[in-house]
């Protein structure tokens, strides 16, 4: 049982790393795999944490942490479909004024 608690977190952070490599036509997509990669890896944390004893305030900061990194993902989102008119990764330059 505790090979599984390593293992299950373990494959769905494979998984993210995957989706976030595979489709990279969308910023949408690419944010929602980078979340999932979050929700994983705070799953690894949580297990982690729980299995030492440890206290969870580390996890709740990091938790806190994610979901600022979603709403500025989100505020680019938007920002760049109110510019651009698409979310396509391709049209969107860091270098064009």
């Amino acid at each position: 049982m505790l090979i599984l608690n390593w293992i299950l977190p373990s494959i769905l952070f494979i998984m993210g790393v995957f989706t976030f490599v595979s489709n990279r036509k969308h910023l949408l997509s690419m944010l929602l795999s980078l979340e999932y990669i979050v929700l994983s890896l705070f799953l690894l944390l949580f297990i982690y944490l729980n299995m030492l004893n440890f206290e969870f305030f580390f996890s709740m900061m990091f938790l806190t942490f994610s979901v600022c990194e979603g709403a500025l993902g989100l505020s680019i989102l938007v920002s760049m479909i109110r510019t651009h008119g698409n979310d396509y990764f391709q049209s969107f330059n860091i270098l064009q004024c």
